[in-house]
């Protein structure tokens, strides 16, 4: 069994993004963890400011602080196939 520190990637589970108003929206403590085309992380600029390359952000619940993610360099492409 490999040390956890030695995984590059990981699967993500399904997940299900179901809209809803932000004043319906009381969150556990997350991680705002960000969604990447590509596993670049890079990208132009566009006109609103945003890297063509990022996608969203998506709250993973987490007991941690979101340091210990960020450190980490935790984030979720939507490139990578599931083998």
């Amino acid at each position: 069994m490999r040390d956890a520190t030695q995984v590059l990637y990981s699967p993500a589970p399904a997940m299900w993004l179901k809209p809803i108003p932000r004043t319906e929206l009381a969150p556990p403590p997350h991680y705002a963890c960000p969604v990447y085309r590509t596993g670049e992380r890079r990208g132009t600029l566009s006109t609103t400011g945003h890297s063509t390359n990022f996608v969203l952000d998506i709250r993973v619940p987490t007991s941690r602080e979101k340091e210990h993610w960020i450190c980490r360099g935790v984030a979720l492409l939507a490139s990578l196939a599931v083998g």
